[in-house]
């Protein structure tokens, strides 16, 4: 867009006012800067209301239609770049509405009829936001059927599960990345629930009392693709529970990926050196030539407290606004617009990076067998043979401290040492003090055995491949 002069500009409300606007004033208060992103949104639903005006006998059909194609023309000169902002005119809405008077004439000021910026404004929020949402529960899509691919890819490969970053148990790495696929599978879900609130219309609802014209909201309503109205002016008005919804969806995002951010950071680096990540997705040291570091992990990482900043900033702003508007609500668009363009950002980066990344089989399973993480096992064996559980854990916590005397693994001490300990041990242990054991005895729903975790990826993929049946508009 151009910058147009900063000049003293009619204003569409300034009847009543026998003075300029200070030119600070007029400075502080405006947001074209960034509400200019609405312009497509702004215009349809503008071209939406004045042909319901027409068809509701409230201005003439010619007018109407006069009043649709310089509409249309305006949306073109944006889409061109062709068009000149100032801060005079403060918004969107006051930009598009000047400019079509000029190309239209004094029957651009009939479209204002039946409505207010108030309901104007709240509907471009949601029209913008219910587009937002479809675009991120897309890229949520994408980034699932990658962690499933490779997921599929390291069913067999096994490594250390951590619990307090202490190694605990071994696992499937499959099973670990599937982990990340049901998270970002309820952030998925999420978003379509609250596509669904956000998709009600508020414009009808007029300033804050509704109108006194004979408006067709539903029909209105229908050509923008809602599935209903607001039921109260006031609330419609003043609503914007759907924009902390989605900056709350956003920032769960965002703890999703900073988890998995934290966790290839990790393993990336030399002492775990569990992957090896995609050369693209780093960067280099300007001083230490062997550096690769992982920068895109690192960066989402950092991007999170952004997305958590926003959704405070936007609780907080709501928090003691009385009914109905409030210009304090002008302040809900820099965050919900930054929130959504961050959590897009690195949905997409993350996206093209997890194919990319390249599992270091041997070192993930020499480290999966280290911290007795099959002592576990040697309960349930004991379990087995009829020894209560506490008793089990007790005995093999004895076991646990020869061997770190001994300086070896559970599965090295002699049987002649376990049996010492509890008779109940015998020769057949040692089928079940192995990795391959341990992973693969964790047969139940949601286990890490090789079989299962192929199971639950064949049940991902059908969940993704399934008609998606909560999208709207």
């Amino acid at each position: 867009m151009n910058q147009g002069p900063v000049q003293e500009a009619q204003k569409l409300w300034g009847g009543r006012f026998s003075q300029s606007t200070d030119a600070f004033v007029e400075a502080f208060s405006a947001s074209i800067h960034y509400d200019i992103r609405l312009y497509r949104q702004d215009i349809r639903g503008s071209i939406a209301h004045c042909r319901m005006l027409g068809r509701q006998g409230i201005i003439s059909q010619q007018e109407s239609e006069a009043i649709v194609a310089g509409l249309e023309q305006v949306r073109t000169e944006i889409d061109k770049g062709e068009f000149e902002t100032n801060i005079a005119l403060e918004d969107i809405h006051m930009h598009v509405e000047s400019r079509l008077k000029t190309l239209i004439g004094p029957v651009a000021g009939k479209l204002h009829t039946a409505r207010s910026r108030n309901d104007q404004v709240a509907t471009d929020i949601r029209l913008y936001l219910r587009d937002e949402v479809e675009t991120i529960r897309t890229a949520l899509r994408k980034l699932q059927n990658a962690l499933v691919d490779l997921a599929e890819q390291e069913v067999e490969t096994v490594m250390p599960g951590f619990t307090h970053m202490q190694n605990a148990q071994p696992i499937s790495f499959g099973h670990h990345l599937m982990a990340y696929f049901e998270m970002l599978d309820r952030d998925h879900a999420r978003f379509g629930d609250i596509n669904r609130r956000i998709n009600q219309m508020p414009l009808g609802s007029a300033a804050l009392a509704g109108t006194p014209f004979p408006v067709d909201r539903h029909w209105v309503a229908e050509q923008l693709g809602f599935d209903g109205v607001c039921e109260n002016s006031l609330d419609a008005v003043s609503d914007r529970d759907f924009v902390v919804e989605t900056a709350a969806a956003c920032a769960l995002v965002m703890t999703h990926l900073s988890r998995f951010s934290e966790e290839l950071i990790l393993w990336a680096s030399p002492t775990f050196n569990f992957v090896d990540l995609p050369d693209a997705f780093c960067t280099g040291s300007s001083i230490m030539p062997q550096k690769k570091n992982p920068d895109v992990p690192e960066l989402v990482r950092g991007k999170t407290g952004r997305v958590y900043g926003h959704l405070i900033a936007l609780l907080t702003l709501m928090k003691g606004l009385p009914l109905a508007y409030n210009r304090d609500m002008q302040e809900d668009k820099e965050p919900i617009f930054d929130t959504v363009d961050t959590v897009s950002a690195c949905l997409r980066a993350f996206g093209d990076l997890v194919p990319g990344i390249r599992a270091r089989r041997a070192v993930m399973a020499a480290a999966a067998g280290e911290g007795f993480t099959l002592a576990t096992d040697l309960a349930d064996y004991l379990v087995r043979r009829g020894l209560p559980f506490r008793e089990a854990h007790a005995v093999v916590g004895r076991l646990v401290a020869t061997a770190l005397d001994a300086e070896c693994g559970l599965e090295d001490l002699p049987l002649e040492t376990l049996q010492a300990e509890e008779a109940r041990i015998e020769a057949d242990v040692s089928a079940v003090l192995t990795v391959h054991a341990s992973v693969n005895a964790r047969q139940s729903i949601g286990g890490t055995a090789f079989d299962t975790v192929r199971a639950a990826i064949k049940r991902a993929r059908a969940r993704l491949n399934d008609a998606d049946t909560s999208k709207v508009g």
